[in-house]
């Protein structure tokens, strides 16, 4: 071996790199991640532990931090439109597909835990459930799903109570959306302006006809045009990540009931017929059907 390929083989560390961190003013990795916190949050269940029990908290703690970044995200795409700043708000509805990919591949890293695997801690689980999860409804609320009664879960707790009823009353993205139509020059109806956000929009033929307009003449409205598609992406990526949740559950623990007392599999099925942006699978009916005549 010649010396230069010798050179490749040693890489030491350079003179300037900071190794002395007992001096109080600088903050190595560690600290600026807190990771002795970090990495002391995964707890496992029984003693000693089952194998997979670490690779099950993880998944989950991992997923939950995904969550929180998607639902800071989210927050800042309704800033930007209530700002009607188009540029900065696709460019956060794309950092949120991103996010939806990793959650959507992390279904594949748990099924390598099989049935046999699960069943060793299942029971250790206790009532504990995914549909608990205050992160996930965060993000149903300001996508649209309003459901008061997914709040029974938490009533528990007083403070996730007060972020949660703050978050159902809020305007949704979409919402946000339709006033953007509206300052664009549109006819929003003004009930569907001055609705009680707390409640579910299933969406409004007057809406769905302005969203018509938008996609016959994509050249004037571009910008309209490409945020209605990447809100699309959105609703088809979290329908993703839905149909992998019900498949995966299926695969581990098959027609069972879930640790939270739902019905399991046939449960998480229903969540598959859920819509966020009514008027944008209602525009492409009525805009097919229009261009036929």
């Amino acid at each position: 071996m010649s010396d230069k390929d010798d050179r490749y083989l040693e890489r030491g560390i350079e003179d300037t790199l900071v190794t002395d961190f007992t001096e109080t003013h600088r903050k190595s990795y560690g600290d600026f991640l807190q990771l002795k916190t970090l990495l002391n949050l995964q707890k496992t269940f029984q003693d000693p532990a089952q194998p997979d029990e670490m690779l099950f908290i993880i998944i989950h703690q991992v997923s939950e931090l995904w969550l929180k970044l998607m639902h800071h995200q989210l927050v800042e795409v309704r800033r930007f439109l209530q700002q009607d700043d188009f540029g900065p708000a696709m460019k956060n509805l794309d950092r949120v597909k991103a996010i939806q990919r990793q959650l959507i591949a992390a279904w594949e890293t748990l099924l390598t835990m099989t049935p046999a695997d699960y069943m060793t801690f299942r029971h250790a689980l206790g009532n504990s459930s995914g549909f608990q999860s205050y992160g996930y409804r965060q993000i149903e609320f300001i996508l649209g799903n309003k459901d008061p009664s997914t709040l029974k879960v938490h009533k528990h707790d007083a403070e996730v109570m007060r972020m949660l009823n703050d978050a159902l009353t809020k305007p949704s993205l979409y919402d946000e959306v339709l006033f953007m139509l509206a300052r664009q020059g549109f006819d929003v109806p003004r009930d569907v302006l001055e609705r009680d956000y707390a409640q579910p929009y299933s969406g409004d033929p007057r809406v769905v006809k302005i969203w018509v307009q938008v996609f016959r003449d994509t050249k004037q409205y571009w910008d309209l045009y490409a945020l209605a598609e990447k809100l699309m992406d959105v609703e088809s990526l979290f329908q993703r990540w839905r149909f992998d949740h019900v498949t995966a559950v299926e695969r581990v623990i098959g027609n069972q009931p879930g640790t939270g007392g739902s019905s399991g599999v046939s449960f998480l099925r229903k969540a598959l017929d859920l819509r966020f942006f009514h008027d944008l699978y209602d525009m492409r009916t009525e805009l097919m059907y229009t261009k036929q005549e």
